[in-house]
């Protein structure tokens, strides 16, 4: 079980690092926004009417490296692999028709739903790599939610969520978080932007 490197210690349940709707290995990291669905909230998703569509994603190492350079646009975003089946693209892009918001689980999912979104906010069925840098003053195009853990300071996916939802609102939900004692990465707290 491929494990972040802030987690220095053996887990004694290696089920627990990982999605429940997880089907294929291949991530350098579980996609950690998903740890916090259970079976049971599932149902009441589905009992809501709530569709879920899938990705397979491939989360890479690179998710963990900070951004150094001072000015963002110069920093190498990694590259994630993915796929999209038809069956799925069909239920984001009916979503996206009849008026319904599309929620991302993970930065990683946004980064894909984005990645190959055209200026509707359809997507296709695809194969490929992404290597999208979403950060502030991005215009998302399918995504109208996100569901998602609190992030380290100085990474591409605070970057993220602060696009998604403002960096002065994100900043005052942080400081919250840190007043609070909010737990952070992996197994920490999760946030839902819309």
């Amino acid at each position: 079980m491929p494990l972040p490197p802030y987690i220095h210690e053996t887990l004694k349940d290696k089920d627990r690092y990982q999605t429940i709707y997880a089907k294929y290995e291949g991530s350098a990291a579980a996609p950690t926004a998903g740890l916090h669905f259970t079976e049971e909230l599932f149902e009441k998703l589905n009992e809501k009417g709530i569709e879920v569509a899938n990705v397979t994603l491939h989360v890479g190492i690179g998710t963990f490296r900070p951004v150094k350079e001072e000015n963002v646009e110069e920093h190498k975003m990694h590259t994630e692999h993915f796929y999209i089946k038809k069956e799925d693209v069909e239920k984001i892009n009916n979503a996206k028709k009849q008026g319904k918001r599309v929620i991302a689980v993970g930065t990683t999912s946004c980064r894909v739903l984005e990645s190959i979104a055209d200026e509707n906010g359809m997507v296709k069925e695809v194969e490929e790599d992404t290597g999208i840098f979403i950060y502030p003053g991005y215009k998302f195009k399918c995504l109208d939610g996100l569901i998602t853990n609190f992030h380290l300071p100085q990474s591409t996916l605070l970057m993220l969520v602060s696009a998604l939802a403002g960096k002065d609102y994100i900043m005052k939900a942080y400081e919250e978080a840190v007043k609070e004692k909010y737990r952070f990465f992996s197994f920490g707290d999760a946030m839902f932007i819309i």
